[in-house]
C-alpha cells in the first residue's frame, strides 16, 4: 500500500502527458528489486500502450528529412491507409519486400526513431499474420516477422556502411562497427515487439493481454521446469534472498527476550500484593539453534530443486547449530564435507554431482533404500533438537517404501518436514508414494518456488 500511495503522489507532481516521465516515476516508486524491472517494463507497455502511428505513406514522402534522432520519442497519429491495426498477413501492406528492406536499412542507418517505428509498423502488417481475437502473447507473431526480415543481411549492410574506407583492415574498427549494427538491429526487434503488443492491446484489451505476456518474477518461477535463462535468474536471486533471510532469522532470535515463566520468582514477587495483580517473572531466555539434517533426492528433474534448497540452507547455516546434508538416488552419501570452509555454497553444490556417491544399483530413485541407509548409519545421532528435511517428489519407481524409517525418525527428532517440488495434484499419481510417508511427517509441503522455499525456511527456528 505504501508504494501505491507514493506512486499516486508522484503522479500529482509530474506532467502526465510525458510518457517517459510517467514510466520513470512509477518505476521509482513501485519497483524495489532490480530483477523485477523487466516485468514492470512489460506491464507498463501493455497498460500504457500507444494506440496508433502515422501512416507509412507520410514516411515515404519525408523519410530523407530524418536525422540522428534515435533518442527522440515518435509522435502518435492516425493509422494510415493500408495499415489497419490487428489485420493479418501482407494483404494490407503497401510495400514490396525489397522496398521494406530498404526502408528499414535507411531508418537504422540514419538513426531515425520515428522512421524506424513506422517501418516496424509496416513489417508487422506485412509479415506477422495477426489473427484478431486469438488469445496469444505475441511471441509467434514476433518470430514470423523477424524470420522474414533477414536480419543477418541487414546487420551486415549496416556494419559495412559504418566502416570508413580506410578501416576495412582495422580489426578494432570492424568489431565496433559490428557491435553498433547489432545494437541497432536489437532496437528494431524491440520496436517490432512493441508494435505487436500495441495491436494485441487494441484487439483484446490490456487486461487480457497482461495475462498472456506477464512473466513470473524470479522468486515465483517453477524451479523444476525453469529453462536455462530462468535458472540463471533463480541463481542470481538466491544470494540476496539468503542474506535477507539470515538477517530476519537473527532479528527474530534477538527479540526472544523472555524465557519460560519462573514460577518461584513470580510467587515471591506477588506476595506483597496477595497475588493481585500477579507480577509475572521469566527465566532468562536460552535461544537454542536447531540442528538441521537435509536428505535430498538429486535425481532427474528434482535435482535443481535440491540444489537450490541445499544452497539456501547452507547460506544461512550460521542461524543453526549444525547443518548436515545427505543426497541420494538409490544410494546415499553425506556431502556436508563439501560445504566446509566454502564461502559460496554454490561452489559446493556444483561439486555434488561429480563427487557424491549416490548410485548403488541402476541409478533410479529408491527412497526406501536411501532411508534405510540413513537410518542404519545416522539415526542414533538424531535428537529432540534435530529437524529433518526431506526433499523430493517421492517417485519411488515402484520400490519398497520403508515408511517405518520415517516413523522412527519422527519419534527421535524434533520435527520431520517433507518438501515436495511437484504440485499437490500430482501427488500419489503414477509411482509417487507421498501419502505413505505423510502420516509420519509433521508437514508435507508443496515447495515449487523460491518464495515458497523462503517462507518455509524462515519458520524453521
Amino acid at each position: 500500500m505504501s508504494e501505491h500511495v507514493d506512486a499516486a503522489r508522484a503522479m500529482e507532481a509530474i506532467d502526465l502527458s510525458n510518457r517517459s516521465l510517467v514510466k520513470n516515476s512509477l518505476a521509482a516508486t513501485l519497483v524495489k528489486d532490480g530483477d523485477h524491472m523487466p516485468v514492470f517494463n512489460t506491464a507498463f507497455e501493455v497498460f500504457f500502450a500507444n494506440r496508433s502511428l502515422e501512416s507509412v505513406e507520410d514516411l515515404l514522402n519525408g523519410e530523407e528529412a530524418g536525422g540522428d534522432d534515435m533518442n527522440q520519442e515518435g509522435a502518435a497519429g492516425a493509422t494510415g491507409p493500408g495499415q489497419s491495426r490487428g489485420e493479418g498477413g501482407g494483404a494490407s501492406s503497401s510495400l514490396s519486400a525489397q522496398e521494406l528492406a530498404d526502408l528499414l536499412f535507411r531508418a537504422l542507418r540514419d538513426g531515425n526513431r520515428e522512421a524506424l517505428r513506422r517501418a516496424a509498423n509496416e513489417a508487422v502488417t506485412r509479415y506477422a499474420g495477426m489473427e484478431p481475437g486469438r488469445p496469444v502473447g505475441g511471441t509467434y507473431y514476433l518470430y514470423r516477422t523477424l524470420r522474414n526480415l533477414e536480419l543477418d543481411k541487414l546487420e551486415e549492410r549496416l556494419s559495412q556502411v559504418s566502416l570508413a574506407p580506410g578501416d576495412t583492415d582495422d580489426v578494432l574498427a570492424e568489431r565496433l562497427a559490428r557491435d553498433e549494427a547489432r545494437a541497432r538491429v536489437e532496437m528494431l526487434k524491440a520496436e517490432i515487439e512493441r508494435e505487436i503488443r500495441e495491436r494485441l492491446v487494441e484487439d483484446r484489451g490490456a487486461e487480457a493481454l497482461a495475462k498472456s505476456v506477464r512473466k513470473p518474477l524470479p522468486e515465483d518461477l517453477d524451479v523444476m521446469h525453469a529453462n536455462r535463462d530462468e535458472m540463471a535468474q533463480l541463481q542470481h536471486a538466491l544470494r540476496p534472498l539468503s542474506r535477507k533471510l539470515a538477517v530476519r532469522l537473527a532479528r527474530r532470535r534477538r527479540r526472544r527476550h523472555r524465557g519460560p515463566i519462573d514460577l518461584r520468582h513470580t510467587v515471591r514477587r506477588s506476595l506483597s500484593t496477595g497475588g493481585v495483580p500477579i507480577d509475572l517473572r521469566f527465566k532468562p531466555p536460552r535461544p537454542a539453534k536447531p540442528e538441521i539434517y537435509v536428505i535430498a533426492d538429486i535425481s532427474g528433474s528434482v535435482a535443481s530443486f535440491a540444489r537450490f534448497t541445499l544452497h539456501l540452507v547452507h547460506a544461512i547455516s550460521s542461524q543453526f547449530s549444525k547443518v548436515r546434508s545427505f543426497v541420494f538416488v538409490d544410494g546415499l552419501d553425506e556431502v556436508s564435507r563439501l560445504f566446509e570452509g566454502v564461502d559460496d555454497p554454490s561452489e559446493a553444490v556444483a561439486r555434488i554431482n561429480a563427487e557424491a556417491d549416490v548410485i548403488a544399483f541402476d541409478g533410479h530413485s529408491d527412497y526406501g533404500r536411501a532411508f534405510l541407509t540413513f537410518h542404519d548409519k545416522f539415526a542414533d545421532q538424531i535428537t529432540k533438537r534435530s529437524t529433518v528435511l526431506i526433499l523430493g517428489d517421492a517417485r519411488n519407481n515402484y520400490h519398497q517404501a520403508h515408511a517405518e524409517v520415517i516413523a522412527d525418525l519422527k519419534y527421535r527428532a524434533k520435527a520431520v518436514y517433507w518438501l515436495n517440488p511437484e504440485p499437490t495434484s500430482y501427488w500419489d499419481s503414477g509411482d509417487s508414494i507421498v501419502n505413505q510417508y505423510a502420516p509420519y511427517c509433521d508437514k508435507v509441503i508443496e515447495c515449487r518456488t523460491l518464495r515458497q522455499l523462503e517462507a518455509f525456511v524462515g519458520e524453521l527456528t
